[in-house]
């Protein structure tokens, strides 16, 4: 009976260990046509991208490096490297906080 849950336990622990890797990958590509810079939090839905003062769309969309929605007030506080799309009217409404894999890609 111990010989069968050591071997219960290790394959448990083995899928945790794999089910963690695929958790910290990205599953939906940042898309080609989206803008890089460096991205700080103003205020409310005010940011700076490059020292540039630009505005969050309503609805904007904010992902970390593991992919989960944050919301404007959570970014880094010294910024960080994200890829972003703008809107019509120049507003960002979707940004991605790049991880040191992504940043090294063109």
């Amino acid at each position: 009976m111990a010989p069968r849950r050591a071997a219960c336990l290790a394959l448990l622990s083995a899928l945790l260990w794999a089910v963690s890797g695929l958790a910290q990958t990205r599953p939906s590509p940042i898309p080609q046509d989206s803008k890089r810079g460096y991205i700080r939090h103003v205020k409310e839905m005010a940011v700076t991208v490059d020292d540039k003062a630009m505005e969050l769309a309503a609805g904007a969309i904010i992902r970390n490096q593991q992919n989960l929605i944050i919301v404007p007030v959570t970014l880094p506080r010294e910024g960080a490297w994200a890829a972003y799309n703008l809107n019509r009217d120049g507003q960002i409404f979707r940004v991605w906080l790049l991880t040191p894999d992504e940043l090294a890609r063109p």
